[in-house]
């Protein structure tokens, strides 16, 4: 996860609330972790943006969405 950090933290337009979210993402599966750092060392010159997108299109991505309970009045 440290490897992970460092590299997001590295992003040229980083912002706080972008690593709070990649981060609650990779925690998800250790999986996460595999594909954001071999994304990230794929494509050196890549913005927040990018990754934001890249991590919507991951399969299970919808998986993690807040779900709204309905009260039964």
């Amino acid at each position: 996860m440290d490897e992970l950090v460092n590299k997001i933290n590295s992003i040229e337009d980083v912002y706080d609330d972008f690593v709070r979210g990649v981060i609650n993402y990779a925690k998800r599966k250790p999986e996460h972790i595999t594909t954001l750092n071999k994304f990230l060392d794929s494509n050196k010159d890549i913005t927040t943006s990018d990754v934001v997108e890249f991590i919507t299109m991951q399969p299970d991505f919808h998986n993690y969405s807040a779900i709204i309970e309905e009260n039964a009045s």
